[in-house]
């Protein structure tokens, strides 16, 4: 799955599209449900999910925009926004996963995050769940690709990782902040 840096709204977005081999309603449980999403995402997102509700993860705030289950999901989250779309295709779904993003500049580390993260998801929705750190060793050859991919300067995702090494998520979010 590779995703695109694209703009919405005068704002960098990265696109991530792909065909799972799943139907749309596991996928669904597996985008919404708490339990589900500790395994995969960066965050335990304590939701229903409802339009209007809000939520805390990561010491950000966020809100439920659009929920039509089980096609589509989106929320702000801090001041970033993320989407899900799922459709029926053959024996399984396309899902195409939208983030709005704050400044380009962080388009590769976000980018490689996402891959991670999608391998989690991969991982769960096949009964194997990795763990939280499990697919970070591939993060830095991924975010070197998308760098170059998206003409970014790859010091920015390299000084990510050196904060995450050393103090794990919420050090990034400090990195990203001095940066």
């Amino acid at each position: 799955m590779d995703g695109t840096l694209e703009t919405i709204d005068g704002r960098p977005a990265l696109r991530f599209e792909r065909r799972l081999e799943h139907p749309v309603e596991r996928v669904w449980r597996a985008i919404t449900e708490p339990d589900e999403l500790e395994a995969w995402f960066v965050a335990r997102p304590e939701w229903k999910p409802e339009v209007g509700e809000t939520f805390s993860a990561m010491e950000q705030d966020g809100e439920i925009t659009q929920v039509d289950p089980p096609r589509l999901l989106a929320w702000n989250w801090g001041d970033e926004r993320f989407r899900f779309d799922l459709s029926p295709e053959g024996n399984g779904c396309r899902l195409v996963f939208t983030h709005v993003i704050d400044d380009r500049k962080f388009g590769a580390q976000h980018a490689a995050g996402w891959e991670v993260h999608f391998g989690r998801l991969d991982a769960l929705l096949a009964g194997s769940p990795k763990g939280a750190d499990e697919g970070m060793e591939a993060w830095s050859e991924i975010h070197e690709r998308y760098a170059e991919k998206f003409g970014l300067d790859p010091e920015v995702g390299r000084r990510a990782l050196a904060a995450y090494e050393a103090g794990g998520p919420d050090a990034v979010l400090e990195e990203m902040e001095r940066s």
